[in-house]
């Protein structure tokens, strides 16, 4: 069953159909697993065929459409939402050329006497397919279609009492796997088993809670490549005295506590300590900048004073709100730790703050995660914000 209460749930949807009157949406298909999952507690992999979660800014309940394993099986049984909340379309739908969920999902739209509705669907989203949105025009040709995306996300920026208390757990989780990390890595030892020891602590947890599976999964890119910050493994021998740039994630019950620390193997040369220096200093004052009313912006114009001083600049964002999530991404795709960015900071909200600096020859990455409080800010995990040598 779900880790929240059912009054939990209907303050998400409240706030949703709030956002819904706002924009004109009378109708919102939701099709991120994470906003379903957020608005139901539904949490499967499912995701890989079509499924939504219809809001009827009018109607107190939601309603899930998927496939029928998915739905009764599934859905009835493990949030609270009942049979009559619930509709599923037969297998035949799955990956046919001749049928698809959306036509189902259209029919479902009729039955409800939704079909000549403004309907909000999630325009940019990973789950949301352009042969989706052709289907659901063609099937329901009365209905106003407009942009519902990141409805949802922007009510999920703000965490409740209890989701924070799952994304601590989840830091927890990180800072085991971030030791083991380090534990396990050294100059002969391949980098799969390096991962294979991450994901052994990611899912074992601790003694009082165990782990979940990761959004993204794990990021090492080692030496030159290190600068690459997005690449991941593979069964190549780490070399001696060369630099790893870790990006890890704990997650419990689909929360996130992301963090990223920099391993040399061997005596690091004194360019990496001097960017491994830099890079903690300009951290430390980003992470000064989160506390209540201060806006996105604000972190990352703190992190490049600090870099131009140094004689640095560095382009791309250095963070984003994130939490609950399914693959690809643990984050929120709301706000973002860049230039321009004026979202306003309250209680509640979680980012993680990676301010890398990746070079060509070698990157470090020293990151944290944290919650806004109402007087400044924590983070979720509890590690060393050093670089470390092995």
């Amino acid at each position: 069953m779900t880790m929240f209460p059912r009054e939990e749930f209907m303050t998400r949807l409240d706030k949703v159909k709030k956002s819904m009157k706002e924009k004109d949406i009378d109708v919102l298909l939701v099709s991120d697993p994470a906003n379903m999952c957020y608005l139901t507690g539904h949490n499967a992999w499912s995701f890989y065929v079509h499924q939504m979660v219809l809001v009827d800014v009018n109607e107190e309940m939601p309603y899930f459409i998927g496939r029928y394993m998915d739905a009764f099986s599934g859905v009835v049984k493990t949030t609270y939402l009942d049979e009559a909340h619930v509709r599923a379309y037969s297998d035949d739908h799955v990956q046919s050329l001749t049928k698809h969920p959306m036509d189902y999902v259209a029919k479902v739209v009729k039955e409800l006497g939704l079909d000549k509705k403004n309907i909000g669907v999630e325009m940019d989203n990973y789950y949301f397919t352009a042969k989706a949105y052709a289907q659901l025009q063609k099937g329901l040709p009365d209905a106003n279609f407009k942009n519902g995306d990141l409805i949802v996300n922007w009510v999920r920026i703000v965490k409740s009492p209890a989701e924070i208390k799952l994304m601590k757990r989840a830091g927890k989780i990180v800072e085991k796997a971030m030791q083991a990390t380090i534990d396990t890595m050294a100059a002969g030892v391949r980098e799969n088993d390096v991962v294979a020891a991450i994901y052994n602590a990611q899912i074992k947890g601790t003694e009082e809670f165990g782990g979940d599976y990761t959004a993204i999964v794990p990021m090492l890119p080692e030496g030159e490549t290190a600068g690459a910050p997005h690449l991941t493994w593979s069964d190549k021998k780490y070399p001696e005295n060369t630099v790893v740039a870790v990006e890890i994630a704990g997650a419990h019950q689909r929360y996130h506590s992301p963090l990223a620390r920099t391993i040399a193997i061997g005596e690091p040369s004194e360019e990496v300590k001097r960017i491994a220096e830099i890079t903690i200093e300009g951290l430390n004052a980003a992470l000064e900048q989160f506390k209540p009313g201060n806006t996105a912006e604000m972190v990352e114009a703190a992190w490049n004073k600090v870099l131009k001083k140094h004689g640095f600049h560095k382009e791309s964002r250095i963070g984003y709100s994130m939490g609950l999530n399914f693959p690809p991404d643990w984050g929120e795709h709301t706000a973002s730790l860049r230039p321009g960015d004026k979202t306003v900071f309250e209680p509640g909200m979680t980012f993680h703050c990676i301010p890398g600096m990746y070079l060509d020859n070698f990157g470090v990455s020293i990151s944290e995660s944290v919650v806004i409080t109402e007087d400044g800010y924590e983070t979720l995990a509890n590690f060393p914000r050093k670089l470390f040598t092995v």
